[in-house]
């Protein structure tokens, strides 16, 4: 079952490929999208086990994000087959669903490797299918935000199959059976190299850290997120961020098993999420670009989640749920701001306004999305972020709780007359004329993935509930 999650994808993507006709074959991917869905439910529900000796596994942690993905890609999906439709005719969506689709099965590889480099693999290959996507507009602002995120993605790949290379020179310097399997490396970890082995995880820190957008490794973030269509934007902050969370995670664990002094590890990743959480903050207050905004309240979240995972013990659990709750809502956000793009003809955060009158049900989404990633209850990233804060002050990190709440406080502050002044009032007087308008495909996904974010705050479900504890306690003992 774990071939078919990746198999499906790519078979897909080649029949999009073939596809001659631009109407139909935006089709393909609800379909390949369902599948893929239930796929990942029966897995969940019925484990494969590992396959390939040890190298491919769907454990807590790796379920958890492709979950998410699986979701996500399922409302992006549904949106595409009306975005697409209503685009102009002239332009070809051939390489953009084909893009679309090996992403997905790119992502789904990374949720299931246990082996680093494949999993390196998985993020590069996912990296590079995404650059068609963020060029789909093909003027000169997404060329040159599609080179920004190649260069520096490039650079990131770089820096991480560096760290991937020290991690098994730290095997050979040990003496012992060289290997990037996962189990086999957390089992080894006490008698690796230290000084290799911390080598390998900055640069590992810094190389995942580019495809996280944390600052100062941010700066792609604000021009792709901002040029991508917003279906692209959806998958970028909620799929591709969490892909490259997911692999910072498995060193994590790698690092944790190793034992010594955690703090040479930590506190790298306690200053580096900090930094991006205050620096998003900065950058948000009079943000004029409310795609640019959304791509800065991206790097806060992920800084948020590094953070979080540097806290360590009780903070894990909410840094699972944030994953959860943060794809899903950036997922509703960017599509609602997708129709808004086309109905208003602008990105300008001037030029949107009155939207709850011209686009009501757009508008209301883009407001509760924004009160769902700023933590309103009852949001899930209320519960989030309670966890986490909650765990910083009784584990003693009083500096990084308060600085935590700071910025959460800027981060508010600087959203909230941004999005009250795109959807209330009234429609600017002068706006070009457009056909572009609401439809029901292109309302229904960002709707349902705000309502999930909201159900799940105020009730997770057990199987769910289940798989956040077993992946946090995964996270804390440090082995399967």
């Amino acid at each position: 079952m774990l071939h078919a999650l990746i198999l499906i994808p790519l078979v897909g993507a080649l029949i999009a490929g073939l596809l001659s006709d631009d109407q139909r074959r935006p089709l393909l991917l609800p379909l390949v999208a369902l599948l893929h869905t239930g796929l990942t439910l029966a897995e969940l529900w019925h484990p494969s086990g590992p396959a390939h000796g040890g190298w491919v596994q769907l454990d807590p942690l790796g379920s958890i994000v492709l979950l998410t993905i699986s979701l996500l890609f399922l409302g992006c999906s549904v949106y595409a087959v009306s975005y697409l439709r209503h685009d102009r005719p002239e332009r070809p969506n051939r390489f953009l669903c084909l893009s679309l689709l090996s992403c997905l099965a790119a992502m789904t590889l990374v949720c299931i490797s246990q082996h680093l480099g494949l999993l390196w693999v998985a993020v590069a290959v996912a990296t590079v299918s995404m650059a068609p996507q963020i060029y789909y507009n093909t003027n000169a602002r997404s060329i040159e935000a599609t080179w920004k995120y190649l260069l520096i993605g490039s650079v990131g790949i770089a820096l991480a199959l560096l760290g991937v290379y020290f991690l098994a020179y730290a095997t050979l310097v040990a003496g012992v059976d060289a290997t990037l399997q996962l189990e086999s490396l957390l089992e080894v970890a006490p008698k690796l190299d230290q000084g290799w082995l911390r080598l390998g995880f900055v640069f590992l820190l810094v190389g995942f850290g580019v495809k996280l957008g944390l600052a100062p490794l941010h700066t792609w973030k604000p021009d792709a997120y901002g040029e991508a269509p917003g279906l692209v934007g959806a998958l970028l902050a909620g799929g591709l961020t969490n892909c490259a969370l997911l692999a910072l995670i498995r060193v994590y664990q790698l690092m944790l098993a190793a034992g010594g002094d955690d703090r040479l590890y930590r506190v790298p990743m306690m200053v580096l999420g900090l930094f991006s959480m205050l620096v998003a903050a900065v950058f948000l207050v009079r943000q004029a670009d409310f795609k640019r905004m959304l791509a800065y309240s991206s790097v806060e979240h992920m800084g948020l989640m590094v953070l979080a995972l540097a806290i360590g013990k009780g903070a894990l659990a909410g840094m699972l749920l944030h994953l959860i709750g943060n794809g899903l809502a950036k997922g509703a956000l960017f599509l609602s701001s997708g129709t808004l793009h086309r109905v208003y003809g602008s990105k300008s955060t001037l030029g949107v306004q009155g939207a709850l009158r011209r686009v009501p049900w757009s508008g209301s989404i883009l407001l509760g999305g924004f009160l769902a990633v700023t933590a309103f209850p009852p949001s899930l990233l209320f519960l989030s972020e309670f966890t986490i804060i909650t765990a910083a002050f009784r584990q003693g990190s009083w500096v990084a709780a308060v600085l935590l709440l700071l910025a959460l406080a800027v981060v508010f502050l600087g959203m909230a007359p941004i999005v009250l002044g795109m959807v209330l009032g009234d429609p600017p007087s002068r706006l070009p004329s457009t056909s572009q308008r609401e439809r029901l495909l292109t309302v229904l996904p960002p709707l349902v993935l705000l309502l999930l974010v909201v159900v799940l705050g105020v009730c997770l479900p057990p199987p769910l509930a289940d798989l956040v504890h077993q992946g946090a306690a995964l996270l804390r003992g440090g082995c399967p």
